[in-house]
């Protein structure tokens, strides 16, 4: 019979009371993710489109899943009224700056999503050298590879996509840490 070592003792005393309310979190984040319909803190429906379209720009789901299929919107959307909310006011600058943009290349077009592909695609060349451009690529990145408690990375496909294998914990490789130590069996 294996006994239990004193950090994996310690550890079980340390989780075992908050696993209903870590569950109960992590459970309606997925939820708001996976639904696709979770309310929007931040943006409107119309906003949440076209930073979506703009996002798949970005990481286009073309030979895989892509921006939209990871649900990288909800996560932008958690992040501008948490983590980044210090960057929310410029977002919202370089969006009202983009949409304007958007009218000057394409008279007559009512929204990014209503763009054909070129378009869009013209349209991100455009804005390509701006401070809004490089927070939105940066969002988008982390809500694809995140952790898909934040709301993004829908069913991990972020982390499928680049061969990631979420784990409790991690080893090194053998020999990684005690490469310079000689073996037991050569120490006399």
């Amino acid at each position: 019979m294996r006994h239990a070592t004193r950090r994996e003792w310690l550890s079980n005393c340390l989780i075992l009371p908050l696993q209903p309310t870590l569950a109960a979190a992590f459970s309606h984040a997925q939820t708001a993710a996976k639904s696709g319909s979770g309310k929007f803190e931040f943006f409107d429906e119309p906003t949440a489109g076209d930073i979506e379209a703009l996002a798949e720009q970005i990481i286009p789901g073309i030979d895989g899943p892509g921006a939209k299929d990871a649900g990288v919107i909800h996560f932008i959307d958690r992040a501008l009224r948490t983590f980044a909310a210090d960057s929310a006011a410029d977002f919202r600058t370089g969006f009202a700056q983009v949409v304007q943009r958007r009218k000057e290349l394409f008279p007559g077009s009512t929204s990014i999503v209503s763009l054909t592909h070129e378009q869009q695609v013209q349209l991100m060349d455009a804005i390509a050298e701006t401070d809004f451009f490089d927070l939105l690529r940066t969002l988008t990145v982390l809500g694809f590879l995140g952790d898909p408690s934040y709301g993004g990375n829908r069913d991990q496909l972020g982390w499928k996509q680049i061969g990631f294998e979420p784990k409790m914990s991690y080893e090194h490789p053998f020999g990684f840490y005690d490469a310079g130590i000689p073996s037991e069996t050569n120490v006399k």
